[in-house]
């Protein structure tokens, strides 16, 4: 069952759900979920950013408590601000890239998207970086400039993934793009999206890998790519696609 299954089969007042998946050998298990967005209703509408805010630091809160408890068990009499959900802050770098401090330490790389009338959020355990992007076929109209964005192989590939449909293929190669800038702490500003390049995935329904190569500006952003793996995966649901990238900080 893929996390968008999951979503439309609880309750409509049930807990958030927290799932996770791992992405690459060797790695932690990152974490995600998602809680509504904007109730407006209307097209493209986004939270007050105060009202956005809140809902990020309960996502990262929440992350934290189950990633915490699944990965590092305190142990009795030794709990502290670091594994203590309510001594967490949620700050951003000066290109904007949000993290967790929790105590005196770095803290878990945190990474968030709005879409498919939610906010999702991921987490992962120290010694990684992680970027999740939800898209739409719906974001991709005929008049939309797709050379701009995506090579015309990688976009050939991907139709293959979208059962032959455009917009759906644009939004998985989005998706996934928009994931890497995530993971390695720029947006496109900082890595142009003909800089990633998706390679054919390997996978179904229930979720599909893809490698990612990376040039020009992107390449400079990772100059060690070779040594420090990425590794993407994306699931589908519909004409909407999530994608989760996690950027290993050390071979």
């Amino acid at each position: 069952m893929t996390p968008f299954e999951r979503e439309a089969a609880a309750p409509v007042r049930q807990e958030i759900v927290v799932r996770s998946v791992r992405l690459a050998p060797g790695a932690g298990a990152v974490f995600f979920a998602s809680a509504p967005g904007d109730s407006s209703g209307s097209p493209g509408s986004t939270a007050p950013p105060t009202r956005r805010a809140e809902a990020q630091r309960r996502l990262a809160t929440i992350l934290w408590a189950h990633l915490w408890g699944r990965e590092n068990p305190p142990e009795p009499r030794a709990r502290s601000s670091r594994d203590d959900p309510s001594g967490i802050q949620l700050v951003h770098d000066a290109l904007g890239r949000p993290h967790l401090l929790a105590g005196e330490g770095h803290g878990s790389s945190i990474s968030f998207s709005e879409g498919a009338g939610s906010l999702w959020a991921a987490l992962c355990a120290e010694g990684a970086e992680v970027g999740i992007d939800v898209a739409g076929s719906d974001e991709f109209p005929g008049t939309y400039p797709f050379r701009r964005v995506f090579h015309d192989e990688e976009l050939h590939h991907a139709l293959r993934s979208a059962g032959g449909d455009l917009g759906r293929a644009a939004a998985l190669l989005w998706s996934i793009k928009e994931a890497v800038v995530k993971a390695l702490g720029c947006g496109f500003h900082g890595a142009d999206p003909l800089h990633i390049t998706i390679a054919p995935g390997v996978g179904d329904d229930a979720g599909h890998a893809f490698p990612v190569d990376l040039s020009g500006k992107a390449l400079r952003r990772l100059p060690r790519a070779a040594e420090r793996p990425l590794t993407v995966r994306a699931f589908p649901k519909g004409n909407t696609w999530l994608s989760l990238a996690l950027l290993l900080r050390q071979a």
